[in-house]
């Protein structure tokens, strides 16, 4: 039944005056919107255990509440999504659509591909040309087989489909690596390359295919205008690079970190120029996600403008306007009409073309230029994911109706089984090993027992931002031995990998170092604030640091830290507890980080294949000075010691502590405890004597690092020592000078 669109009212009156919400714009829209978001993210969490991308949940969720599934419903279909509601939804989620398209521009570096070199060049060459063949001659299969497929001009199908096979999801690809930690592996790191020049190509046969598509209209027209199309969309992109990339720099600078507060006009200037290039694109004939994307490839990487617009729009688009579309998409897709054998042979030849030219192709070429067998298969299965940008391609084929509801479906069904295979066959073809665990724990007493005089201390120091770097420095430097080995300090990042797409920029920019990186020292390359922090103090004594960065889920945050101990032959392993305490004034806050940090602890305790130090930070740093050569302040610290194998490790480091000219070392013997009693521990994983000290209750103000290297595995269990009165108020008393001390727990 014709609709008249303009008779659409935007809101209703009211329950109360016998207006049904669900009648008009507004309200319908947020009803189908909470919907979409409800059902994406709860097929999201059922996926996780699976380690699939967002992306796949978003995909089989607009499927679900199409008409493949839910909507056989009519009532449902009728009521939630009725046909006059379409455009409105599908406005709002093309909204989403060219940012989200502007931020993959901004995460895409041509700079990193230009640096590739031709390896990267010559897979993506023959990623991208064998699909597309197989695409070509799919297309003469689909064209014979499929009702009404033939009624489409044969430039317009075989582009379409070339391009529907032989694109590379370069957002899907770059979280499917950082999920797997393989974007700092060889073949991360091709993949990463390959699927920039895969994307570029791809945007430009998508903007060839839509200049031979036309209006859509099945009408012939004259060959010129598709040419005037590409002739205009070309000077459109000559124009952006030469005009308005150099713009786009001088607003980066005018938003600089060096200036104290950031003009708003100039975001809302991008934000702006987002659209305006995306109706520009339109206006030409091009699509006009087309304009925001290359203007996303005008903003400058280096900087943090970039990641300043990120941290404003990413949220909203990815969290809300996206899987609006996604939904959009899949109210389009009916798996029905894939009916009868036929259909179902057609599907499977569709879905093994797709991954023979891609992995194949791939395949064959990564060989040549001598790579292994694992790593060239799976980069070849890394190439084939599909995903959203895959989806955009059909959409925009379906709405030229170069592609009828069948072909349509059959190519959704394919992108999706694409790329959720990418994950489980790449686990199974090929995983970097992670070290042995047959391997032998070290110890600080290792190097005690050595005649080497040249072995050097290891120590990896974690870090979580900013404020954990005086507290480590400070302890670092009290243990810098002026008489035993050098001390080499590796300084370790930690940095949370979410489903952010600012997340995703950070590891690219880490990558050519590796995940973890090992970045040395080189003048003038302190690009991280974190590492720039240890650049002077590096300069100090015989002391070497070497900045790193982790980049992971906080789930294998753990392995990160153990695979870096193990390979740099760590000795021991600071870590910061998750609760900070800060001094304001006279008044002391704590700042907790979060209970998956905590996790993180307790795993690496559990796995390290060194001991194991976690720094409970009171103020370390607030007070004092860091001890140095010529400190006339001097620090005091004091030993915990009951026996057993960490508190002797307690007592090398002390050692090493002693012989600084700044630091003085007390031990209390095991007779200060007088019995145990049966509490709950709040902190278990740090052991009896720790706990103590370090709960909210403690009255002792001074920081406190424990020592541990045995299984925390049962930490839960351990009951958690009383001391006597007066010998607490002896341990306060003598570890009042709080800020400025340590107290070493075993």
């Amino acid at each position: 039944m014709p609709f008249n669109i303009t008779s659409i009212k935007t809101s209703s009156n009211g329950a109360w005056q016998g207006d049904n919400p669900l009648d008009f714009a507004f309200p319908l829209l947020i009803v189908q919107a909470t919907l979409i978001l409800a059902l994406s993210r709860f097929l999201a969490f059922l996926l996780k255990p699976l380690r699939q991308p967002k992306v796949i949940a978003e995909i089989v969720g607009g499927i679900l509440l199409g008409p493949s599934a839910f909507g056989r419903n009519e009532d449902y279909l009728h009521r939630i999504f009725p046909s006059w509601s379409m455009p409105v939804l599908e406005t709002v989620a093309s909204i989403g659509l060219i940012f989200f398209l502007f931020l993959v521009g901004l995460e895409l570096d041509l700079s990193s591909i230009r640096r590739s070199g031709r390896r990267a060049f010559g897979i993506a060459s023959a990623g991208i040309s064998l699909p597309f063949v197989c695409g070509i001659g799919v297309a003469f299969v689909l064209r014979k087989t499929v009702d009404g497929a033939d009624k489409v001009e044969y430039g317009q199908f075989l582009v379409f489909m070339g391009v529907a096979l032989s694109i590379t999801a370069f957002p899907v690809l770059a979280r499917i690596l950082a999920e797997l930690k393989l974007l700092t592996t060889q073949v991360g790191e091709t993949a990463m390359a390959a699927a920039a020049f895969n994307d570029v190509a791809a945007w430009i046969l998508l903007a060839l295919a839509v200049a031979l598509a036309g209006n859509g209209s099945g009408q012939h027209k004259s060959p010129l205008i598709s040419v005037w199309v590409l002739l205009s969309g070309v000077a459109f992109v000559v124009f952006m690079f030469l005009v308005i990339r150099p713009a786009m720099k001088w607003v980066a600078r005018r938003c600089s970190p060096e200036r104290d507060v950031v003009d708003e006009a100039y975001i809302c200037l991008t934000l702006a120029g987002a659209m305006v290039s995306g109706f520009i694109t339109d206006l030409i004939g091009v699509h006009a996600i087309f304009g925001a994307f290359i203007f996303g490839l005008t903003i400058p990487k280096e900087g943090e403008f970039a990641e300043m617009l990120i941290e404003r729009i990413e949220d909203f688009v990815s969290g809300l306007l996206l899987p609006l579309y996604f939904a959009s998409s899949g109210l389009k897709t009916n798996v029905a009409k894939i009916s009868g054998g036929e259909a179902w042979g057609l599907l499977v030849l569709v879905i093994s073309t797709a991954c023979a030219g891609k992995i194949i192709g791939t395949f064959a070429v990564a060989m040549m230029y001598s790579m292994p067998v694992r790593e060239s298969l799976a980069l070849g299965v890394l190439m084939n994911t599909k995903g959203l940008v895959e989806l955009i391609v059909l959409n925009i084929g379906k709405e030229k109706k170069v592609l009828n509801d069948e072909t349509f479906a059959i190519l959704v069904l394919m992108a999706l089984f694409t790329t959720f295979v990418t994950t489980p066959m790449v686990m199974a073809i090929y995983k970097p090993a992670r070290g042995s665990s047959a391997l032998a724990c070290r110890k600080l007493r290792d190097l005690a027992n050595t005649d080497e005089s040249k072995d050097e201390l290891r120590v990896l120091a974690c870090l979580h931002g900013l404020s954990n770097v005086p507290s480590i420095i400070s302890l670092i430097e009290s243990t810098r031995s002026t008489k035993k080995s050098q001390l080499k300090l590796f300084v370790m990042h930690l940095v949370e990998l979410t489903e952010r797409s600012s997340s995703i920029i950070m590891v690219q920019r880490a990558r050519r170092n590796g995940l973890p990186f090992i970045k040395r020292l080189r003048r003038g390359e302190w690009q991280d604030r974190v590492a720039g922090a240890f650049q002077a103090y590096s300069q100090l004594g015989r002391v070497k640091v070497r900045p790193t960065t982790a980049i992971s889920a906080l789930s294998s945050m753990h392995e990160d830290i153990c695979h870096v101990a193990e390979t740099k032959r760590v000795t021991m392993i600071v870590l910061p507890f998750h609760k900070q305490w800060t001094l304001d004034g006279e008044q002391r806050t704590v700042e907790n980080v979060g209970h998956g940090w905590r996790l993180v602890n307790q795993r690496v305790l559990k796995n390290a294949p060194c001991s194991v130090a976690v720094l409970v930070d009171r103020g370390f740093s607030n007070g004092g000075q860091t001890p140095g050569p010529t400190t006339t302040e001097s620090q005091r610290v004091c030993i915990l010691f009951f026996g057993g194998p960490d508190d002797r490790e307690a007592l090398e480091l002390g050692g090493r502590m002693a012989e600084h000219p700044a630091v003085k070392v007390g031990r209390f013997p095991s007779p200060m405890v007088a019995k145990l009693a049966d509490r709950q521990a709040e902190h278990a994983e740090l052991g009896p004597i720790g706990d103590m000290l370090s709960s909210s209750g403690s009255r002792v103000l001074s920081s406190v690092l424990v020592i541990q290297q045995h299984d925390m595995a049962h930490a839960e269990e351990t009951p958690v020592s009383k001391f006597v009165q007066n010998d607490y108020d002896k341990l306060k008393s003598d570890g009042s000078s709080g800020m400025g001390e340590i107290s070493k727990v075993v």
